[in-house]
């Protein structure tokens, strides 16, 4: 939905009503780092156990009963890699992405082992999206060639390719996400495919893909690279990736789409307040979506953060995030995640965790209490 003048006017003047009411209703934003130095690709939480992967630092968990953090890596002689794209997890084990394959924790030994996959080659055992199914017990891998579904109690591996048309980047898989108890949705380098969970994975019935070619994505750039999906009942948000070079101005333009479920779409793009048009991640709060952003420089063909930002779900409005107001250092938002009471905010230089009652009162400008001592770091061993 486009944002009107007649919309910001009314916003305009709900700020005004808004801010005038005494501020001891509205408490300062608590916000606390962790992990300095670490670049956050993923986030997962179990329990009372949020797993975090990074690039570069391994595997961390931190525990929410004993307030303390536990890392997994060469450091520590617990792991034998240290760079991981993605992070999912159940109760008994947690699956972590690499380029070498799939690494699994069985939380019951304390012990890693690793998985290989022999289709698709070495390429295929780049993974570099993970969801868990709890009401399936399943595991489904995003390959940078494949997908595999993995049913957990049996202990099964089924891998499978999502080609379509020789395209090979329709099988690059890049997002992973659950659409309510019926849909599985996995976003490709060249659009989205969704697999309807009833229906056998062989069933080509089963299969549903969009792309740009046939009025999807409003038939913007030479292809659609699918980087973070968020779903309403009548609404599915999609953040993509913007890949452009002064040879191919037009191949992956970027932005943040809306799509109706049924042939409507709309594109949220710099020209309507983004910082930039490319999406690192997304989640969800409330009525709001926070994404964090980037621009993809065509000369030097490299991506630069460019902060995070709040969408109001309801009517389109963009609010760009001051993240000095939440002592964030870094404007590279590699990773989001909201656990109910606080959304954790993964950098290219650590971790922030902000309380979040409130987000409208919260993201007003007002003064940061950060906390600066950190629970303590514990290895397992």
């Amino acid at each position: 939905m486009r944002v009107t003048e007649t919309m910001i006017r009314k916003i305009f003047l709900f700020s005004i009503l808004f801010l005038s009411i005494p501020n001891f209703i509205f408490p300062k934003i608590e916000s606390t780092n962790f992990l300095e130095g670490a670049t956050v690709t993923s986030m997962t939480l179990v329990g009372e156990n949020l797993w975090v992967s990074t690039y570069g630092q391994g595997i961390y968990k931190y525990s929410y009963k004993d307030n303390a953090w536990y890392n997994y890596s060469t450091a520590n002689k617990n792991l034998d890699n240290n760079f991981f794209y993605c992070i999912a997890a159940n109760k008994n084990y947690v699956w972590a992405g690499a380029t070498d394959g799939l690494y699994i924790l069985d939380q019951r030994k304390n012990q890693w082992h690793k998985r290989k996959f022999s289709l698709g080659g070495e390429m295929g055992n780049w993974i570099r999206s993970l969801c868990y199914d709890p009401q399936e017990n399943v595991l489904w891998i995003g390959r940078f060639e494949n997908i595999t579904r993995l049913e957990v109690g049996k202990q099964r591996y089924q891998d499978f390719s999502l080609m379509i048309n020789n395209d090979s980047k329709s099988n690059n898989i890049k997002s992973i996400r659950l659409d309510g108890d019926s849909l599985v949705w996995f976003g490709s380098e060249s659009g989205v495919h969704i697999f309807h969970k009833s229906m056998k994975l062989e069933d080509k019935d089963a299969w549903t893909y969009i792309n740009n070619k046939d009025g999807g994505f409003n038939g913007d750039g030479e292809s659609v690279s699918v980087s973070d999906m968020i779903f309403d009942p009548a609404t599915v948000w999609f953040g993509t990736d913007e890949f452009i070079t002064l040879e191919n101005p037009k191949f992956n333009i970027g932005g943040i789409y809306e799509f109706d479920r049924k042939h409507k779409w709309e594109r949220l793009s710099e020209s309507d307040g983004l910082p930039a048009d490319g999406v690192y991640c997304m989640v969800k709060v409330g009525n709001e979506i926070f994404a964090g952003i980037y621009s993809f420089q065509k000369k030097e063909k490299k991506d630069y953060g460019k902060g995070l930002v709040m969408i109001n779900r309801l009517n389109g409005y963009i609010t760009p995030i001051d993240l000095n107001d939440i002592n964030i250092q870094s404007s590279k938002i590699t990773s989001l995640f909201f656990d109910g009471t606080s959304l954790w905010i993964g950098t290219d230089n650590g971790l922030t965790k902000v309380l979040i009652a409130n987000p409208m009162a919260h993201w007003g400008g007002r003064k940061v209490e950060v906390q600066q001592e950190e629970p303590s770091l514990k290895t397992n061993k």
